[in-house]
This record gives C-alpha cells, sequence and structure tokens, in this order.
C-alpha cells in the first residue's frame, strides 16, 4: 500500500490526513525501522506492507468505533505503538496511556511520542495484571483497545478491568477472531463485558482478515480480576 492509496483509502473512510499528519506517519516509519535494527520491534519493515498491515489495519478501528469525541483510552500490551499511535495520529485530541511490560519498548515509544510531537500520550511501564489493579485507573477508560496481544479469553481479564462501566473494549484480531469468541464468552461475561458488535473484513491488497470486536462494559468487574501477573495465561476464564 503506498502512501496514495493509504491516504484515499482512509478518504473514503472519511479520514482527511493533513499534510502534518502524512508527515508525522512518514517519521514513524523511518523509526521504526531504525529502532528495529536495535531491537525487535517488528518483522514488517517493508514501507508499503507497514503502511497496510500496521498503520491501516490499527486505524481501521476507527472505521467501527467514533473516535470524533473526547476519550480516553488505553492501549495494552501495545509494542511499537499499535493501534494506539496510528489511531492518535488521526484523532490528536484524544488521551492516550499506553502500557506495555517492556522498558525498551516504552523507551521507544518515549522518543517515538516526542518526535511525532503528540503530547497528550502517557507511557506505563507495567504488567497489564497489575496495572489492572491500580486504584487509579482500574475502570476508568472510556475505551481499551488490543491488537494481537492474546486470545480473546486471556485478553478480556487484561483489558476489561480497565474500561469504565458504559465504555468500550476494543479487540482487533485476525482470521482466528470467531473461534476465540465462543472460548471467551464466558470471561467477557464473567468480567462485566457484553459484545455489542463484530466487524469482519479484508485488509487491502488481499493482505488478510481482520476482525474487531466491539465489546461494552455494563457492570463492574470482581475485584479479583485481573489475577496475578501470569495467571490468566496459565489458567483462562474458559
Amino acid at each position: 500500500m503506498d502512501i496514495g492509496l493509504f491516504q484515499s483509502s482512509l478518504a473514503e473512510k472519511g479520514i482527511n490526513l493533513s499534510e502534518r499528519q502524512i508527515n508525522q506517519f512518514d517519521l514513524y516509519f523511518k523509526l521504526l525501522v531504525e529502532w528495529n535494527e536495535k531491537m525487535n520491534l517488528t518483522s514488517i519493515t517493508e514501507r508499503n506492507e507497514v503502511y497496510v498491515k500496521h498503520f491501516f489495519d490499527s486505524i481501521s478501528a476507527a472505521f467501527y468505533f467514533d473516535f470524533s469525541k473526547p476519550l480516553s483510552i488505553c492501549d495494552v500490551g501495545a509494542g511499537a505503538g499499535f493501534p494506539s499511535i496510528p489511531i492518535h495520529i488521526c484523532f490528536p485530541h484524544l488521551q492516550i496511556a499506553i502500557v506495555d511490560s517492556l522498558q525498551k519498548r516504552i523507551n521507544f515509544l518515549s522518543h517515538l511520542t516526542n518526535e511525532l510531537e503528540l503530547p497528550n500520550v502517557q507511557l506505563f511501564h507495567d504488567r497489564a495484571e497489575t496495572f489492572g489493579q491500580n486504584k487509579e485507573f482500574r475502570e476508568s477508560f472510556d475505551v481499551v483497545t488490543a491488537r494481537a496481544v492474546a486470545r480473546l479469553s486471556v485478553l478480556s481479564e487484561l483489558c476489561l478491568p480497565l474500561v469504565k462501566k458504559g465504555g468500550n473494549f476494543i479487540a482487533m484480531k485476525a482470521s482466528a477472531a470467531h473461534e476465540e469468541l465462543n472460548s471467551g464468552k464466558k470471561a467477557i461475561q464473567v468480567l462485566g463485558g457484553k459484545v455489542q458488535q463484530t466487524y469482519t473484513f479484508d485488509l487491502p491488497q488481499d493482505n488478510g482478515e481482520r476482525t474487531i470486536l466491539v465489546i461494552e462494559k455494563v457492570k463492574e468487574t470482581p475485584k479479583k480480576y485481573p489475577r496475578k501477573p501470569g495467571t490468566p495465561n496459565k489458567l483462562p476464564i474458559e
């Protein structure tokens, strides 16, 4: 996906990029490749692939969810900043919090957000399990996002405790999403969520199927969740 197709494909969805935003994506790509030589951020480094499989894929959440309103967003396990940083470039008014367990990635994200001049981003070096038990942040976000971090039953325990009642958890998954949803239904219910919408679509230029799950927080999460670090993965709620 070249930059022209990237722009026009987003414009078709009502997202019109300014010159500043186009330049931000260009710098994002350059910094991603530069830092990737020093640490493992992504296996995708070819420009057209980064634009479709990282940037466009991340922004696709905005095709199905309204990010134009003032929202506080927490991105769990963002890695190199996906999906929250591409979304934030398109919607600079958003308040973004990124939680990642690896300090090296936090260092990259700190440099990235400074270079891209994104002041509304807070970075937290923490495990999602302990962050979700922090009274300052628990059930405080309008939206929590996660992209391909873990299977849905595990991901729900990491993310739903951070969503305020009435807010939403947006899970961005690949082609196995419907199987994951079947095994994850119990976890979603136990943790206070309810699946509102499931959107399945193909990335441009035959780059694979994607599914976006919008899960509303309809009741408070029981206080024992999330459990201790590592436990959700070892003993998922299924």
